[in-house]
């Protein structure tokens, strides 16, 4: 594994700022929320281990559950038949039958909790997994996207959705396999013992329940975009922190801290509004439906009383049949209650799906005779290094182009220098050769070969990369320097490299040496430091083409001029690509590269080019002219 391999999982741009008009992700809207509110289901049945068996157990448990619980008010009815009947006949009460009946419905109590029980145990076991399978693709999701994806999205955004969205949707679930589903089977076996004890009481409740549905439908209409526009806010609020905490110090140095509370203070105050209201408009619904089911109640005394009077009903069943009303009236509130739940989990369902169903990067190059058919072709064991540009054209957006016609032969072990003003293509050139981006235009061939026919892991194993920006994980220095090689790697040829590379005298100097443990920020080491370190990292991977942007760029130069010599020894034999600002760095270069405007004006050594007193030597002149100045 070489360095140039992590950073397309690892982008070394710091905060959410697009590059060159890429224009900011709009936040995701809910296009089809009834599909995205089952999705959690599919994605459950195909957890490991198998989840679907859980699944019927659990279902299983609900119904025995519910099944047990809507026989108890029927059997506490017929107790109470018992009663009223005894107390009119000369031999009294049986005790006994009425006391065998409450031992019946004891049991069943019993057992309808125990099975309540099972149900909740399972259903926190198919949750974590669900969330633990959300985890799982999310980040292999991230590996596979490409890096224009990430050069539109915050990273709190990605953080957000990976995290708090992940952590909404399986407490939605739990409380849906916990609530939801015994208020559904609730309602589903209350109703067939009400149509059993009297079907007139029923359809007198029933007759109520499309104005409850109506109701909460209406409610939740109104409140789901507030939903959507929350866990949105939430995303970028956590966007901002996350920036602003990674550029705290400079937030400081530049007094920009007023500006940052006050962004935050917006972000903060429509997160407030938008859950207000989400809450809020949500809540509504549960004391609309006790209201209805409050005018059940007075419906069933008044029918019910005519039916025992007119002796087509007993007391007992009217008994039963009020406490089934409650039963059903209940879990139709507590779902109503709920809705503020499901849609908040509905919301964070649509973000994550968005995640997972963006763009990938091709798994694979097509076959040129079926473009169907994806193929891996075996790559050389060690490239030679050849490479070339054929009328490459590139653009980040289709309407401005940036790159146009660049055609350009490199050959192995030589030294290309890439020198420009900003925005001019440098960097772009090298991520088109690391298919960081495809080209939109001609081809880039290595060893003669379509880098568009080669897997980018087999393209990108054979080049190693250091970047101006330093990019260390939290870990021993040791590891940080061995991350580019796959496996474990012997700590001689970690010293090696580290010595080659001049980082070996400041890592002796640490307390630990190299099984000194820094943080993801390397917040513990200097700048040239940290640069030193990843040089070493790029070094030990011994790559056949080596790119260099900026590289020097954050040591000093009695440093700058060791690594210079190191860079001389490890490019013997290997294609570079430097990417410099500082032309004093490239003066051996094999070939310059001049470019403005995506385009290379002017390629030469550094004296044919100063002699050529063109767009180089303006850029040596202005150089030069600074350091005297200095």
């Amino acid at each position: 594994m070489s360095t140039a391999r992590t950073a397309s999982a690892v982008p070394e741009r710091r905060g959410p700022a697009p590059q060159r008009g890429s224009p900011a992700r709009p936040p995701p809207h809910p296009s089809n929320a009834p599909w995205t509110s089952v999705r959690p289901a599919s994605v459950c049945c195909a957890s490991r281990p198998p989840t679907r068996p859980l699944l019927l157990v659990l279902l299983a448990a609900g119904v025995a559950a519910v099944a047990l619980a809507v026989l108890g008010p029927k059997i506490l009815g017929h107790a109470t038949d018992l009663v009223v009947a005894g107390a009119t006949r000369p031999a009294g009460i049986d005790f006994r039958a009425v006391g065998e009946v409450l031992a019946l419905a004891l049991a069943v109590t019993a057992g309808s909790a125990l099975f309540i029980w099972v149900k909740l145990r399972l259903a926190v076991v198919v949750v974590q997994r669900v969330g633990r399978r959300l985890r799982e693709q999310a980040e292999t999701k991230l590996a596979r996207l490409p890096l224009a994806y990430f050069d539109k999205q915050p990273r709190g955004e990605i953080l957000s959705r990976t995290t708090n969205d992940i952590d909404n949707i399986t407490q939605t679930m739990q409380q849906a396999f916990g609530q939801m589903l015994r208020a559904v089977l609730t309602i589903v076996g209350v109703l067939v013992m009400m149509f059993w004890i009297s079907p007139l009481l029923a359809l007198v409740v029933l007759a109520t329940v499309p104005v409850s549905v109506l109701g909460a439908v209406l409610i939740g209409k109104r409140a789901q975009p507030q939903f959507v526009k929350q866990w949105a806010v939430t995303g970028k609020l956590n966007g901002h922190i996350e920036e602003m905490y990674t550029g705290h110090a400079l937030v400081k140095v530049f007094g920009r801290r007023k500006e940052a509370v006050r962004t935050f203070e917006e972000h903060n105050e429509a997160l407030y509004a938008s859950s207000f209201k989400a809450q809020f408009i949500s809540g509504v619904i549960q004391p609309a439906m006790s209201f209805v089911g409050n005018l059940n109640y007075v419906l069933i005394a008044v029918v019910g009383g005519l039916r025992v009077a007119s002796g087509s009903l007993s007391i007992g069943d009217v008994q039963a049949f009020i406490q089934y009303s409650y039963e059903f009236n209940g879990p139709i509130t507590q779902v109503a209650a709920m809705a503020n739940l499901l849609q908040s989990g509905v919301a964070s369902a649509e973000r994550v799906f968005d995640l997972l169903d963006a763009e990938e990067e091709p798994a694979a190059p097509a076959s040129p005779r079926d473009p169907a058919r994806p193929v891996r072709p075996v790559p050389p064991a060690r490239p030679a290094g050849r490479v070339v540009f054929e009328n490459v054209a590139f653009r980040y957006e289709p309407a401005r182009p940036l790159i146009e016609n660049l055609t350009l032969k490199v050959e192995p072990g030589q030294t290309v220098a890439v020198v420009g003003p900003t925005g001019a293509g440098k960097t772009t050139l090298v991520n088109l050769l690391m298919r960081f981006y495809e080209v939109t235009g001609g081809r880039i061939t290595l060893d003669g070969t379509d880098i568009a026919a080669m897997t980018r892991e087999d393209l990108r194993s054979g080049i190693g990369m250091v970047l101006q920006d330093t990019w260390l994980f939290g870990g021993t220095i040791a590891d940080n320097i061995a991350y580019g090689v796959a496996g474990d790697v012997p700590r001689e040829r970690v010293v090696e490299a580290a010595m080659a590379t001049y980082a070996d005298r400041f890592v002796r100097t640490l307390p630990d040496g190299y099984d000194t443990v820094i943080d993801e920020e390397g917040a513990n080491l200097s700048a040239g430091e940290k640069q030193l370190l990843t040089i070493a990292r790029a070094f030990l991977t011994e790559p056949s083409i080596l790119i260099l942007d900026e590289a020097t760029s954050s040591v000093d130069t009695r440093t700058e001029v060791l690594i210079q010599r190191a860079m001389n020894s490890l490019r013997t034999g290997r294609t570079s690509f430097v990417i410099a600002h500082r032309l004093s760095t490239i003066r051996d270069a094999d070939v310059i590269l001049v470019m403005e405007n995506g385009t290379i004006v002017e390629q030469g050594t550094h004296g044919e080019l100063l002699a050529a007193d063109g767009a180089y030597a303006r850029l040596h002149a202005s150089q030069f002219a600074a350091a005297t100045a200095a």
